[in-house]
């Protein structure tokens, strides 16, 4: 077992601002990322694609390039392909990778893990030929895949947009976009105009303005305030129903793309015990951090949209700043100016955000969709059966993973806590936060008692 300075969890934005600064300050330090290089899900594969995708996914997935050499070039130990499945709170770190499992150890943790997309349970959503439009975006940056026939993007926020762009620029034109905004969710937003003019916050809007022309320029179909949002199947297609004005409408698709925004992915900092709190802005639970970036473990940081959903350059910055504050606690000197414009960037880059969260708050009913939905894929358990088991005096969450198996699937909860949750407040009348959450327990990913076995008998 190696001894480190610090160790950061995920090679993406976060992660890479935060590894490269701390190895280039005489840090001894380990990456570790599943991924087989750096990037994360908004760079990923950026060493690797070839210029004919550049053109697709565009200069904001190019800005990658630079920041994953910086990292190369640094003396910071690169574990990628490799998965932190057990993480304790003294910085001992446990991996798992090809060879099998083994355990290091840091004097502080920097988990940089990124976010998930939030999940979207509506009726039809476990059909064969729906999934995530980050899904389909993954694809099309590995491999330049994009999905064959007719192709009906569901959802609402930045990414919707984005993908849609990416589909025109490679040529697809089989597309129709249902946004999912609720209605007056301009006017609701406009308080937070006036902030979002400040900082970098204008490009932001100036970017997204420019998405939608383009989209409205192409002739792509828009739908938008859907009610009763449905996804059913016709023979071999899909059918995307919903009613609006009083009127019936029903999209034939051979592909289907949900999206509802991306929320921190706190699996890691839950296990640990890190302390949580409910965003109403983000409709999303965060760790809860201090002005440092440390959670509320000593020597413990988190970086980037694990923290809080900023954006691939917010990560960037916020990296930096763990990195410093890690830096500041090894004894080593920390840059105060660079430190000050670093703090005053992120500021610049969250202007916007405000103004972001309001106009694409997801819908009321994605946390507590009706009964005959499946809330848990992994078990098959439906909403109506979570109701039913609150209703019998079960405490919480976590009492109902006891009587129905809700959330001991693969994903470990990652799809079906938050709908539990919110099942769970709905229901009896509580917060998200008086609801509470499933107990999150190691290993955080699948690890078989055998290669358990041969670590103690080495």
């Amino acid at each position: 077992m190696n001894e480190w300075d610090a160790i950061v969890i995920g090679a993406g934005p976060a992660g890479i601002g935060g590894a490269s600064l701390l190895a280039e300050s005489g840090a001894r330090v380990l990456v570790v990322d599943e991924a087989p290089g750096p990037g994360g899900q908004v760079w990923r594969g950026i060493e690797t694609v070839p210029e004919s995708r550049v053109r697709i996914l565009g200069p904001d997935y190019l800005s990658g390039k630079a920041e994953a050499a910086r990292l190369r070039a640094s003396s910071a130990h690169l574990a990628f392909e490799t998965g932190a499945w057990r993480v304790e709170a003294d910085g001992t770190v446990w991996l798992k990778d090809k060879l099998g499992i083994r355990r290091e150890r840091a004097r502080h943790l920097l988990i940089a893990t990124g976010a998930m997309e939030r999940p979207v349970s509506l009726p039809g959503w476990t059909l064969p030929g729906v999934t995530t439009i980050g899904g389909l975006q993954i694809l099309l940056k590995r491999e330049g895949l994009l999905p064959e026939g007719e192709l009906v993007l569901v959802g609402t926020g930045p990414l919707v947009y984005l993908y849609a762009a990416q589909c025109l620029a490679a040529g697809k034109q089989d597309l129709t976009l249902v946004d999912t905004a609720e209605r007056g969710a301009l006017i609701r937003a406009l308080p937070h105009l006036l902030g979002a003019l400040h900082g970098r916050g204008p490009s932001y809007l100036l970017k997204g303005l420019k998405l939608l022309w383009k989209l409205r320029r192409a002739g792509i179909r828009f739908h938008e305030c859907p009610q009763d949002l449905r996804i059913e199947t016709t023979g071999d297609r899909l059918e995307v129903r919903f009613r609006k004005g009083g009127d019936g409408h029903c999209l034939p698709a051979d592909h289907t793309g949900l999206h509802e925004g991306v929320v921190p992915e706190t699996h890691m900092a839950r296990s640990l015990g890190c302390q949580m709190g409910w965003s109403e802005a983000g409709v999303a639970f965060h760790p809860l951090r201090d002005t440092r970036l440390q959670s509320s473990i000593d020597r413990v940081y988190i970086a980037g949209d694990a923290g809080g959903i900023g954006g691939a350059t917010v990560a960037l910055l916020e990296g930096r700043l763990a990195a410093m504050s890690i830096l500041e606690e090894l004894g080593r000197p920390v840059d105060e100016r660079l430190r000050s414009t670093t703090r005053r960037l992120r500021r610049a880059h969250l202007a916007a955000r405000p103004l972001i969260d309001r106009l694409y708050r997801p819908r009321s009913t994605l946390l507590s969709p009706p009964d005959e939905v499946i809330a848990c894929r992994c078990e098959e358990v439906t909403c109506g059966e979570i109701r039913e088991a609150l209703g019998a005096d079960s405490a919480g969450p976590n009492q109902v993973k006891a009587f129905l198996r809700c959330g001991m699937g693969p994903c470990q909860g990652r799809i079906c806590g938050m709908t539990l949750t919110g099942l769970a407040a709905a229901t009896r009348g509580l917060s998200m936060d008086e609801a509470g959450y499933l107990t999150i327990r190691p290993p955080l990913r699948p690890v078989a008692l055998g290669e358990i076995a041969d670590l103690c008998q080495s």
